[in-house]
């Protein structure tokens, strides 16, 4: 009998190429992943990895054995959402993976509101800008600004983020929009729309600065560093910024709410889902459009 953990091990190897990537993933050690690959091998009775000085290489053989341990891995995670979605009752824990910025400016602000209605749901809200995957579990429920396309999903576009322009109203060269000095996104984000909308309309005015998440830009113009793209549901509620129309193009970010569809129906999974939509919809800002 082959054992699935020892197969979780080797997936793990091969999806990060090195056997410390695998152990980081797994929140084991490097020797535990080292075992657990040896076991397969042996039960196996065949050589699945190729072990390099800097990575490790699947052979011919360990290709087919991985295409074959994905499926066992999706069967797997569908056997234990079948199993969360049974316990029907409102409690558990919930993880709800969202950007950083609406968790941050958003949905922490909704969790007091949450917990009196919801008291036995331990809600874990997890703040990514990378794409989580619902079929592995990792999140139970996500929010993205991008349209999802996973088919094992339901999906939902809960609201629209539109962004502006905006700087302190002491801001130095306020009135002189020749002289502004920009706010950008670090590498994190350097190939997003909201860093290709700002450099757009900076031009040839200079970045003086890149941050890597609007909680940080909000900070730096409001001391006075700069102009900033952020979020108009963040920047309008701050009395100390003015928002800046002039010549900006309309740039904004649907809202999109996603459930793997065997969870879409659980009480407590459909308990975070309206609160997030009913978040959304305290902000005139995020309306869907």
């Amino acid at each position: 009998m082959i054992d699935w953990e020892d197969v979780r091990h080797f997936l793990a190897a091969a999806q990060s190429g090195t056997l410390s990537g695998a152990a980081r993933s797994l929140k084991v050690d490097h020797a535990t992943v080292s075992r657990r690959l040896a076991a397969l091998e042996a039960d196996l009775d065949v050589k699945l990895v190729d072990r390099l000085p800097r990575s490790c290489r699947l052979t011919s053989v360990g290709r087919q054995v991985f295409d074959r341990a994905v499926e066992m891995e999706t069967a797997a995670d569908g056997i234990a959402r079948l199993a969360r979605a049974a316990h029907a009752p409102l409690f558990g824990r919930i993880t709800l993976s969202a950007p950083p910025v609406l968790v941050t400016h958003l949905l922490t602000d909704q969790l007091t509101r949450f917990r009196e209605k919801h008291p036995d749901i331990r809600l874990s809200l997890s703040s990514q800008p990378q794409r989580v995957s619902l079929s592995r579990r990792e999140a139970d429920v996500a929010v993205r600004f991008i349209r999802p396309e996973e088919i094992s999903s339901v999906t939902r576009k809960i609201g629209t983020m539109a962004f502006g322009l905006y700087a302190h109203r002491s801001y130095a060269h306020l009135a002189a929009p020749d002289r502004w000095e920009f706010i950008g996104w670090d590498q994190t984000f350097a190939d997003t729309p909201a860093q290709s909308w700002l450099v757009g309309i900076a031009g040839r005015r200079p970045i003086v600065c890149e941050l890597t998440y609007s909680s940080e830009h909000l900070i730096a113009v409001r001391a006075g560093v700069g102009v900033a793209g952020l979020p108009c549901f963040i920047g309008d509620r701050d009395r100390d910024l003015v928002r800046i129309n002039e010549r900006v193009p309309h740039f904004a970010r649907d809202i999109w709410l996603l459930v793997h569809r065997d969870l879409h129906k659980t009480p407590a999974v459909r308990a975070v889902m309206d609160f997030v939509v009913a978040a959304v919809a305290e902000y005139p800002d995020l309306a869907t459009q």
